[in-house]
């Protein structure tokens, strides 16, 4: 199983620990290598090997290929895939330089097709897998300052949907999950804390979700018990218009 930024205390961390815990061996990424080495070691302590760890920016084509061969060489083949690495920021349209807009799609919805190619080539031809993307509500509902970042998460959906039909005759699932607002301690650096206030009023339970609720999600679609499911959005969330 393979997962993309999975160091530090979000998302795909909890992914990790939540597949350690039911037996999956694992190959992650992240670009910050301090973080990566610890996840590391919290995921030896859980599945008692280390998991294959590699430094890997998804806005590089060559280290996508690289981490991709590591990881296959090391764990025979992929059954999974779990492509979470995104960025974030505020900024109105108006303010947004071209370069805020493009470093947020590059990231966020370039650096998930890339690794779903990845993915898909080596799924492909072993006739099966499963796919899970990480996108958000906010491809869905309007919120100010998120512009490029929504933009990028509508088309990991789009791209999610296009992936299923392409997959589906080689036995290869693509589905997504999509988060309302997860909290960890690396969000407030993208987002103030005033909207972070705000998310959180907006929220049937008036909390957050806890990144191992979105993980459990995560892990069920990449699993069995989904079978059935492909191109399929899941959200994440308890905040409704």
């Amino acid at each position: 199983m393979l997962i993309t930024a999975a160091a530090g205390a979000g998302i795909g961390v909890a992914t990790a620990k939540r597949c350690a815990e039911e037996g999956a061996r694992l190959a992650i990424c992240d670009t910050h290598e301090r973080r990566l080495g610890e996840t590391s070691e919290m995921l030896e302590a859980i599945i008692g090997e280390k998991p294959v760890s590699v430094l890997c920016d998804v806005t590089v084509e060559s280290q996508v290929r690289e981490f991709f061969g590591e990881a296959i060489a090391q764990l025979g083949h992929l059954d999974v895939v779990v492509n979470n690495a995104g960025l974030g920021g505020e900024s109105l349209i108006v303010d947004m330089e071209d370069e805020q807009w493009a470093r947020v799609i590059d990231v966020t919805l370039t650096g998930t097709f890339r690794c779903l190619r990845a993915a898909m080539k080596h799924m492909v031809e072993r006739n099966c897998g499963s796919i899970v993307n990480n996108a958000s509500v906010l491809a869905w509902r309007a919120q100010e300052k998120q512009a490029h970042y929504a933009a990028a998460k509508a088309g990991v959906m789009a791209l999610t949907r296009t992936a299923a039909m392409e997959g589906a005759p080689h036995n290869v699932r693509v589905n997504c999950v999509s988060p309302s607002f997860a909290m960890h301690p690396f969000l407030s650096k993208v987002i103030s804390q005033e909207v972070l206030d705000d998310l959180v009023a907006k929220e049937a339970f008036k909390r957050p979700a806890e990144p191992w609720e979105v993980a459990n999600v995560i892990v069920f679609l990449a699993s069995d018990y989904s079978s059935y499911m492909t191109g399929e959005i899941v959200s994440v969330s308890s905040q409704h218009p």
